[in-house]
């Protein structure tokens, strides 16, 4: 209301009213994509902080006499500090604002990895990327929050794809550009630049997006399905209570499973399976991750165009994309070495996260607006859980008793409980779409 009777106002004392009012339309309609591209490029910047320490291992290790164990936990400090912090910070951000809690938290790893790049000892290193850790724990749940408020839903899917295919796009660029860094100007100066990068994308995000323009494109937009009354908070209870939304929990995480077990294992299956020199390895494992990353985007699209109509056909497309991850990966990995295997694995990768997008788009669904962060919060803590580091652990101690590729051949039966719990979820969609709309107070006439 307030928005209409601005540009009332304006018609009243401006004679170009019409131009005007177009133009504000024009930039009602780029501001979400503005949104998007900062907030995507802050999860690029988190995942480049987090992973550029892998392209400088061998320096640190020659440098301080690192073991493999201490390398090791400079890795697992950061993604420790993520899977503890996540749902707490996420809660924090919805009650104090979501846009200062993703600044802060950019600001935070972005110095974080600057003490990184002036760390004199491990001990200082380890204290740095604890900080790292604390700063990215819940950037990725808040930021997708943002960036999912300021679209309608018809879009969700994709952008929820999109977005969450960053990290893997970040991840290869943090080793790819820190590892040519580090070779011609010395590793420090690795952290420095993904340091500066996520400092000047803090600053820029800072002077664009805010809370107010947030809720202003929101109204705009009608980004909101369900009822909305200014000042209400659901309860956090009601991110565990409607059993659609558990199933959208469920089901992400074990449909990530794979697509976990896939990222930590490729570099070695090549380097066993195919004889490569680790650089080798590692730099055709880098293109399945690639297909890992743009099938979350594709599948995305794929998925907010079928349930353009239909949401529940979203439950469909997730379920389906699990289907042809399991049948190619399975076939794939029980193929003896040759083209026809690695065709089946890149399509089996390509499919193997597209139901994050579906999935995460039914928690948005599914969900308050008023506590939408904390849902993907409590998204990427089962994420975490039961798919990111279940995944790996579980092939590497079947790998140690059956050999690595009879355990990759394994993994993607995770597929099985995903596709059970989606299809739960989308029986039970229906009646969650009721519960939701019982949680917030009708808004007054």
């Amino acid at each position: 209301m307030s928005l209409q009777m601005t540009i009332t106002r304006a018609d009243e004392h401006m004679d170009a009213a019409p131009v005007q009012a177009d133009g504000n339309s024009q930039r009602s309609r780029r501001y979400p994509w503005v949104v998007f591209a900062l907030a995507f490029g802050l999860l690029l910047a988190d995942y480049m902080s987090r992973q550029v320490l892998s392209a400088v291992f061998p320096f640190l290790k020659e440098d301080w006499a690192l073991s493999d164990s201490q390398l090791a936990s400079l890795t697992s400090v950061v993604a420790l500090m993520v899977g503890v912090l996540t749902l707490p910070l996420s809660i924090l951000a919805d009650r104090w604002g979501r846009v200062k809690s993703l600044v802060l938290m950019a600001v935070l790893w972005s110095l974080a990895t600057l003490l990184c790049a002036i760390a004199a000892s491990y001990e200082q290193m380890l204290a740095a990327r604890f900080l790292v850790g604390v700063g990215e724990a819940a950037y990725g749940s808040v930021g997708i929050a943002v960036v999912i408020s300021v679209f309608a839903p018809r879009l969700h899917a994709a952008l929820s794809g999109a977005f969450m295919a960053g990290g893997s796009f970040g991840s290869v660029l943090g080793v790819g550009l820190g590892g040519v860094i580090a070779t011609h100007f010395g590793w420090r100066s690795s952290f420095a630049v993904m340091a500066i990068f996520g400092l000047v994308l803090a600053a820029l995000f800072s002077f664009i997006v805010s809370e107010a323009k947030l809720r202003r494109n929101a109204a705009d937009q009608h980004t909101e399905t369900g009822p909305h009354v200014e000042g209400f908070r659901a309860p956090v209870s009601t991110l565990f209570t409607n059993p659609a939304v558990v199933c959208a929990y469920i089901g992400s995480a074990l449909q990530i499973f794979t697509a976990a077990v896939l990222l930590s294992w490729l570099p070695s299956f090549f380097n066993r399976a195919y004889g490569l020199a680790p650089d080798r390895a590692a730099g055709v494992a880098a293109v399945f991750v690639l297909l890992i990353g743009a099938g979350m985007v594709v599948c995305g699209m794929i998925t907010d165009r079928v349930g353009r109509v239909d949401m529940s056909r979203k439950w469909s497309a997730a379920i389906a994309f699990c289907c042809i991850s399991l049948v190619c990966l399975v076939a794939g990995f029980s193929l003896g070495n040759g083209p026809l295997q690695l065709l089946l694995i890149g399509i089996g990768a390509f499919f193997s996260g597209g139901s994050s997008g579906p999935t995460a788009a039914m928690v948005a669904n599914l969900t308050h607006q008023s506590v939408r962060a904390s849902a993907f919060g409590t998204l990427t803590l089962a994420n975490s859980l039961l798919g990111l580091a279940l995944g790996p652990f579980v092939v590497g101690v079947l790998a140690d008793h059956i050999g690595l590729v009879s355990a990759l051949k394994l993994a993607p039966l995770a597929y099985l409980g995903a596709i059970a719990a989606l299809l739960l979820g989308k029986r039970v969609y229906p009646a969650g779409i009721r519960k939701l709309a019982t949680v917030a107070p009708q808004p007054a006439n």
